[in-house]
């Protein structure tokens, strides 16, 4: 049972980093609810605390998704689950239609490229813009404005707006990264079907990738804000460091589980946590404030990614939407394997064989209990 004590570990680790994020959270909560309930109706107040209670839900169904659920009894704002993405549903819906409009392209052929992932029926998970949407709401009212100049009215309309903008963005540079980094594992399949560079070619996956950058700088600029531009583009720059620690790793730092935290970070935690920092700061909040958002990104992405790779054991390429174990497969040590070698250090030996040879994969795999779908 190999990997059954490295999945207890990742589990514990998401339980502790889920935990912090729901401290943060509650603290937020109590600074936020105070403020709220000088400019908001009663009605109001609590319809954001029912967002609240949607982001707890989805860190939970996070956990349950990847065999383990770890409720926090202490915690009274998750009386009951909640489906986070139909507390945005319809904004979601808005969200996919401006991606669409956002994409198109002059050149026939980066058209085709650039709305690739973003088609009906292709788009993905859109994890990300549903948590920065729920932030948001979670963060309604800028405590920059006066009693007096908060108009319920019309604030929340032009800040929606605003912040509806962040999470296209947000999408559009993680879909640029994708179409990268599927050139970079010669990946061919994503999100179900033919991956971009399978299908058109590297060199049209890469310029694809481009170009929504472009688009996201573009719309980025209509913001008008230097900080939120500088977390934003500062995401960009961990994602290049983040596949560029994968490539270059040494054998000390592939074995290293601080190592792998940090490139975790660059490659997935940095765009969520530094997005949920814009939104607080496009919604005027305080530093203090901010930096909780940050924290709270930070540690749900971390967490997502620690579940990412237990499903690339436990999942199917049907339910993944990409080939299986691709990791191993590449040779990409992950948090399975890095707990399993703690426990079983003859694991290392193994390892240090590589997995180009698919019998070193199925010598590793002998000892795993996930080799049929855990969940």
């Amino acid at each position: 049972m190999l990997f059954t004590r490295g999945l207890s570990r990742i589990s514990r680790t998401c339980y502790c980093r889920r935990q912090w994020a729901f401290s943060s959270l509650r603290n937020n909560e109590q600074q936020l609810i105070q403020h709220h309930n000088q400019f908001l109706s009663p009605s109001h107040s609590s319809e954001e605390v029912w967002h609240f209670r949607g982001i707890h839900s989805l860190v939970s169904s996070a956990l349950s998704g990847a065999g383990q659920q770890a409720p926090d009894q202490s915690s009274s704002v998750i009386e009951e689950q909640l489906d986070p993405f139909s507390l945005v549903a319809d904004e979601m819906s808005i969200l996919a239609n401006n991606l669409r409009s956002m994409v198109v392209a002059k050149v026939p052929k980066l058209a085709t490229a650039a709305e690739y992932f973003f088609k009906m029926g292709v788009e993905g998970k859109r994890f990300r813009p549903m948590v920065l949407l729920l932030m948001a709401t979670a963060l309604n009212v800028p405590i920059s404005i006066k009693p007096a100049a908060a108009t319920v009215d019309t604030l929340p309309t032009e800040l929606r707006s605003r912040h509806q903008c962040l999470a296209e963005i947000t999408e559009m540079i993680h879909v640029a990264s994708l179409c990268h980094d599927d050139v970079l594992d010669d990946a061919d399949t994503r999100r179900g079907i033919g991956s971009l560079n399978f299908v058109m070619g590297n060199k049209i996956a890469v310029l694809a990738g481009d170009f929504l950058l472009s688009r996201a700088c573009l719309a980025l600029a209509s913001l008008r804000n230097t900080e939120v531009v500088t977390l934003m583009a500062t995401a960009v720059q961990h994602l290049v460091n983040g596949e560029t620690m994968q490539m270059t790793t040494s054998v000390d730092q592939r074995y290293n589980m601080e190592y792998y935290m940090q490139k975790t970070y660059y490659k997935t935690a940095s765009l969520i946590s530094n997005s949920c920092k814009a939104i607080a700061l496009l919604a005027g909040q305080s530093a203090e404030v901010s930096i909780l958002a940050y924290e709270y990104g930070k540690n749900l992405g971390l967490a997502y990614q620690l579940i990412d790779d237990i499903l690339d054991f436990t999942g199917t390429s049907t339910s993944l939407g990409k080939g299986s174990l691709s990791d191993i497969h590449h040779g990409i040590i992950t948090a399975p394997i890095l707990f399993a070698m703690e426990e079983f250090p003859e694991l290392r030996a193994v390892v240090d064989r590589g997995f180009d040879n698919p019998a070193n994969v199925d010598l590793a795999l002998e000892y795993d209990p996930f080799s049929a779908p855990y969940v």
